[in-house]
């Protein structure tokens, strides 16, 4: 765990991990996630965590989320469940709420175009 000088080590507070609800002919996508082999803490910040750490924390979290091979698996249970803390799928709790946002403004166009797609068709 990343730990900047004269700051004492915090735990972090892991919350409980729900079980996916799809599972692929090999298996649960998470049985093949790179962070299953590193510490847990990496990736859930801990109490009072000040900002400098908590941006090295995330930054290395990410990166063990860029070399594992079911990252978008992970993104997009984050981003169902919704998952409220840590770093999933290579983005934290605040990147995951705009990812969300974006996608529901972007559900509110697509139905708006097609209401219009099918009065135009009617009139």
């Amino acid at each position: 765990m990343l730990q900047l000088p004269h700051q004492p080590l915090q735990v972090a507070a892991v919350p409980p991990q729900c079980a996916p609800a799809r599972e692929d002919e090999a298996g649960p996508w998470h049985a093949e996630a790179v962070c299953r082999r590193d510490e847990a803490g990496l990736f859930f910040a801990p109490s009072k965590e000040p900002t400098a750490a908590r941006l090295a924390r995330e930054a290395a979290a990410k990166r063990v989320c860029g070399r594992c091979p079911v990252m978008v698996e992970c993104r997009e249970h984050a981003l169902l469940q919704p998952e409220p803390y840590g770093v999933w799928g290579g983005l934290t709790a605040a990147e995951r709420r705009v990812a969300l946002a974006r996608r529901r403004r972007r559900e509110v166009e697509l139905r708006k175009a097609a209401a219009t797609d099918r009065i135009a068709q009617a009139g």
